[in-house]
């Protein structure tokens, strides 16, 4: 059985690409008689608001979006469902990776990374921590995953094809942050793990991620998550093409809501982007 999740941080009001997602990915769910997960990863206790929480249950309930699995309100998510109640699972994992000597300590400040990613012509880390050899235990510093040299490829698999990458091409992405929490590749893996989802929409920009979650899974011999299946799907843009998102202060769908806005508009976005005539209006005519 096919079983997808909705998985909304809680570090500001849901935007209109938030509701995108989770339509398209209401819709791949209901019309494979699948069941579906509300996730809401919290790991960021600084911009953590219990108002945000609720924005996801009352946008949800907007959208006409109902789910299988997951809490149905703050105080149940708070006592039952936070990411920091499966912290322990996060932190064996990342000593296990350590165990391995797959992690280097790294001490690049944001300001760095930058200067690094002009310097190489590339977004990517450029690994200057990696000869430093500072102690893992190091306060204040990041821990970076360190690829083992192989031949291997990993293989993602999408709708109607795969795709490979070489392992050795892989980014050294963060396992660890600097507030000493793990990150948010290996939570939301083995939390994909942990409830047996199989099917995982993304927007287009978190396809690095499901590289990185990929070669996670193999280095901890995750192996159901390497038969899952993705749809990265395209973004939606201003006028201008640029991204909608909170970072890029991109409207709120709760501001759409409290001026009395009906979510006709995202549900024939969600439309457009899946191929269906645009002319529809109610969210259950998505899945003819």
């Amino acid at each position: 059985m096919l079983k997808s999740r909705i998985a909304p941080t809680p570090s500001g009001f849901l935007h209109p690409g938030n509701g995108l997602s989770f339509l398209m990915t209401w819709v791949k769910t209901r019309e494979a008689n699948g069941q579906l997960l509300l996730r809401i990863d919290d790991l960021d206790k600084q911009r953590y608001r219990q108002e945000y929480v609720e924005d996801i249950f009352r946008t949800l309930d907007w959208l006409g979006i109902d789910y299988d699995e997951g809490p149905r309100s703050v105080e149940d998510f708070e006592k039952n469902w936070s990411q920091h109640h499966r912290l322990d699972t996060y932190i064996k994992a990342v000593d296990e990776l350590k165990e391995n000597r797959l992690l280097f300590a790294c001490e690049c400040s944001r300001k760095q990374r930058r200067e690094d990613a002009i310097a190489n012509g590339h977004r990517q880390y450029s690994g200057r921590c990696m000869e430093k050899n500072i102690p893992l235990h190091t306060p204040n510093v990041a821990l970076r995953i360190t690829l083992p040299e192989s031949d291997l490829k990993l293989t993602m698999q999408l709708e109607k094809r795969n795709e490979q990458r070489p392992f050795s091409s892989i980014d050294n992405f963060v396992v660890n942050q600097k507030n000493g929490l793990p990150a948010y590749q290996i939570a939301s893996l083995l939390d994909d793990t942990l409830y047996q989802i199989n099917y995982i929409v993304r927007g287009e920009d978190l396809r690095p991620s499901s590289w990185y979650q990929l070669a996670l899974a193999h280095l901890l011999n995750i192996e159901s998550f390497r038969q899952t299946t993705f749809w990265h799907h395209p973004l939606l843009n201003d006028d201008d093409g640029i991204k909608l998102s909170k970072s890029k202060g991109a409207g709120s769908l709760k501001d759409w809501r409290e001026n009395g806005q009906s979510p006709k508009k995202m549900i024939q976005l969600a439309a457009k982007f899946m191929g269906k005539d645009e002319k529809i209006d109610n969210i259950k005519d998505l899945t003819g």
